[in-house]
């Protein structure tokens, strides 16, 4: 974190001072442990520190507008909807009408039936068991 003056440390500050009035405090703890570790805090963690700082009265009101103004200058962070989901497999609708058309024609085709069942259970086809759709298909136009 890029500081202007970087004697001044006004988060540090209050985080001991919030800690020398609340030492009990294991959320003030773990928050000036994280700001040690990793020299900053996330928006959130700092609005939970000026939110328990602002119950102390000895802390001066210009300490708590510096805290108030860096966590306005930090960005909000917004989670965006989840997309909509969708099917792994589209169904192709040619192929779709290939198969009914010859399952009309042939009812107890075997391999046609095999197709089908594999084009129901939304399984691919593949290059040369639509090849052979498309031939059998000529065939009986």
């Amino acid at each position: 974190m890029h500081r202007l003056k970087p004697d001044v440390d006004i988060v540090g500050n209050l985080l001991e001072t919030v800690l020398e009035a609340r030492p009990d405090s294991t959320f003030i703890q773990s928050l000036l442990f994280q700001y040690r570790e990793r020299g900053g805090l996330s928006k959130k963690q700092l609005e939970g520190l000026y939110h328990k700082a602002t119950r102390i009265d000895t802390i001066p009101p210009n300490k708590l507008s510096t805290l108030e103004a860096i966590i306005k200058r930090k960005p909000t962070r917004y989670k965006s909807a989840l997309p909509q989901a969708t099917p792994l497999y589209k169904k192709d609708g040619d192929t779709g009408h290939m198969l009914e058309a010859l399952l009309v024609k042939y009812p107890q085709h075997k391999r046609i039936l095999f197709l089908k069942a594999k084009y129901d259970n939304n399984e691919t086809l593949s290059v040369t068991e639509s090849e052979e759709l498309k031939k059998f298909y000529k065939m009986l136009h």
